[in-house]
């Protein structure tokens, strides 16, 4: 008889998070709820609450945990309700969770996600930013603690499954040429960089195939999310650089590759749904019933390919330069570009800026290595302080 697996979800009220929850409710003899988490979401985590009965609910705005605990209490449910990051980390690390699916959005999802893998949780990584801005400090973590680790971004879960069964962390002892990073191109990959002037916040968030929040819809429209992918299948996979070839592959159908030395090249392929690869994590080594239709070859029909152009497109170009530079970069970069779409989306700035604000904030910061999370952290908090200095000289 399999043991039912208690599940916290880092990210409950986000578009991964309600994936995760549409995954679980398809499996009841498999999973349950320990805890639900989300930023400010009252309404929506009280729904959850009602549906799914967590022994905790964690907000990290204390004034939303507040007026959960008044619709808790009012709706006579039996859930305890926490506020603040260390509880986060709390219900990321108690010895009664099996599982934890990391899906804050940012750099306010890192020390939970830490907490977890020095816990030696089985850790379902969906939040880029404790790669990006962590990856040495959080990948010795987790083997430190015997922590698992499976990546739930569609691109990295589907190497994760094109890589062999037992991959040793060593691309050439695999027989491994190269990983072939897709990527859909986002709404502007045919638009002139003129253009890209005018954009608009509502048409930098209408990604013609995924359904995401709109932070990283913009992230997709720049490619930042691309890049952000590249450092992260660094530390994933223990790839080069140059070593990770990033593909526009617009039907995002094909989610990703790997080609190995003989010539061969394995692909994943499966609609544009993020239930396939939260299911595939959720299950593994098992496969469970996702709920994502079969992908119907004939409607399909046919697959493109081509180079990114790094003109249109200099976020991924940046990306490459913070993961070669190293030390703090990847953070700087990280966090100069969550502040340039929060302005950007806040109508502060236009779409073409962002770049800009993210080059201006790398070259003003000062390169320095990173031994602990507190060392990004704090580059964490000065790029943010540039980046706003920017902002307001722009004025």
């Amino acid at each position: 008889m399999k043991t039912i697996r208690q599940l916290t979800i880092l990210g409950s009220t986000g578009s991964i998070g309600e994936s995760t929850l549409d995954v679980v409710a398809r499996h009841p003899s498999r999973f349950q709820v320990f805890a639900l988490t989300a930023n400010k979401s009252v309404e929506k985590m009280l729904a959850q609450c009602q549906l799914f009965q967590p022994r905790y609910a964690v907000l990290l705005d204390a004034n939303s945990a507040e007026k959960l605990s008044v619709a808790i209490r009012n709706n006579g449910l039996d859930v305890e309700v926490l506020s603040g990051v260390e509880s986060l980390e709390k219900v990321a690390s108690l010895a009664e969770v099996d599982t934890v699916m990391a899906a804050i959005v940012g750099a306010a999802g890192i020390r939970p996600t830490f907490a977890a893998a020095r816990a030696g949780k089985q850790v379902l990584l969906a939040n880029k930013e404790t790669l990006v801005m962590a990856g040495r400090i959080f990948m010795d973590e987790v083997k430190e603690h015997h922590a698992t680790l499976l990546p739930i971004d569609s691109e990295h879960n589907a190497i994760h499954q094109s890589l062999p069964d037992r991959f040793s962390g060593n691309l050439t002892k695999d027989g491994i040429r190269r990983i072939l990073l897709t990527a859909s191109g986002g709404p502007f990959r045919r638009s002139s960089i003129t253009e890209l002037e005018n954009v608009t916040p509502a048409q930098a968030c209408a990604h013609p195939n995924w359904d995401m929040g709109r932070k990283i819809s913009v992230d997709s429209a720049t490619m930042m999310n691309k890049g952000l992918e590249v450092i992260e299948a660094h530390w994933l996979f223990n790839a080069a650089p140059e070593k990770i070839q990033v593909v526009i592959h617009p039907q995002s159908v094909v989610h990703s590759m790997v080609e190995y030395i003989d010539g061969s090249v394995l692909a994943q392929l499966g609609n544009p749904d993020m239930c396939t690869p939260i299911a595939h994590a959720m299950g593994y080594p098992e496969r469970i019933e996702s709920g994502v239709p079969s992908l119907d070859m004939f409607k399909v029909a046919q697959l493109d390919f081509e180079a990114p152009d790094l003109a249109r497109f200099p976020c991924l170009r940046l990306a490459y330069q913070a993961l070669a530079d190293g030390g703090n970069m990847p953070a700087i970069l990280n966090a100069a570009n969550e502040i340039a779409v929060e302005s950007f989306l806040e109508g502060r700035m236009s779409f073409t800026a962002i770049p800009s604000m993210i080059e201006q904030t790398m070259q003003t910061v000062t390169q320095s290595n990173v031994t602990t999370l507190d060392d990004v952290l704090e580059a964490d908090k000065l790029a943010r302080e540039v980046a706003l200095e920017w902002l307001v000289g722009q004025v």
